[in-house]
């Protein structure tokens, strides 16, 4: 069989965890992929898959050949696409993900505007408030904030954040302003529940210098960011987010920062994608626009 077929086949098994899976999925008989399985798997000389009653799962063998397999046969698809014309013309299904807050106030405007001016293209926006994993969840484009490990994932930074503490300007007049990390103690603390399960905050007493966490203990915790942030707006306690969290807030006058000395280094923003050499038409078009919005935003700066 083609070398090409044997990869896709391979790879629709890996995915699906089912030969029976691969084979809806390709519209191929069962016996049909596992044949291909084999034939692979005896050209190669190494077992790619463990199979029970109940799942197929890859072998290490598998896991690694498997990576290799999606860049081959992307690389393929951008090129058919590219000889045929298609590269130029966004089409086909978008998914996109990013931190929740940061989502709503930045990434779905722009996927709005994307969507009315590519109508062949179509979308899928997951925000979440953890770390999604783009080829084992099927995304195309995704929001990072923070320091990038070593990946396969392209990267083009937008923008930085700051990690602040913040509180209502009449919650510090009754409590006090806090000077140093020290006096977080004498104040009530309200925490994010993303963050709550380690209840330490880090601050650097100078610029250079190793980090140092101060234990918190919240009084109150609350499962969303703008939930932290409008409780300390309130005036009921302190609380420690990302700058572009709390932007509306600080430009109204509603909270202030303080302990700004003692902030850590900037946190940078990226747009992070999966895609090879030539991203898809609606990958890179996608991404210039969000890029060229996001950059243009002055809590990114």
């Amino acid at each position: 069989m083609d070398r090409f077929h044997l990869m896709a086949v391979f790879l629709a098994v890996a995915e699906e965890e089912s030969f029976a899976g691969a084979a809806r999925r390709l519209g191929l008989s069962p016996p049909a992929v596992t044949r291909a399985i084999a034939e692979l798997e005896e050209r190669l000389g190494v077992r790619l898959l463990t199979r029970t009653t109940r799942v197929v799962r890859v072998t290490e063998a598998g896991a690694s050949y498997l990576d290799d397999c999606r860049r081959i046969l992307q690389d393929v698809k951008e090129a058919d696409e590219s000889a045929a014309g298609l590269a130029a013309m966004p089409r086909g299904q978008l998914n996109v993900t990013a931190p929740v807050l940061f989502g709503r106030l930045f990434v779905l405007p722009t996927l709005l505007d994307y969507l009315e001016e590519y109508p062949e293209v179509n979308a899928n926006a997951v925000f979440l408030d953890r770390v999604v994993n783009l080829v084992d969840e099927g995304f195309d484009v995704a929001v990072r904030i923070g320091e990038l490990p070593d990946s396969s994932l392209r990267a083009v930074r937008v923008g930085q954040v700051r990690r602040v503490v913040c509180g209502a300007p009449g919650y510090f007049e009754r409590h006090g302003w806090p000077q140093h990390p020290d006096d977080l103690g004498q104040h009530r603390i309200v925490m994010a529940s993303d963050i709550a399960l380690q209840p330490e905050w880090t601050f650097f007493p100078k610029a250079g210098e190793k980090g140092v966490s101060y234990r918190v203990k919240p009084r109150l915790v609350i499962n969303v960011n703008d939930g932290a942030a409008q409780a300390a707006a309130a005036g009921w306690g302190v609380t420690r987010l990302l700058s572009y969290q709390i932007a509306p807030q600080l430009e109204r006058g509603e909270l202030v920062t303080v302990l700004e000395e003692f902030e850590s280094l900037p946190l940078p923003v990226h747009i992070v994608h999966r895609e090879g050499r030539r991203p898809a038409a609606k990958v890179r078009t996608f991404i210039d626009l969000l890029a060229g919005r996001l950059r243009e935003e002055a809590v990114l700066r």
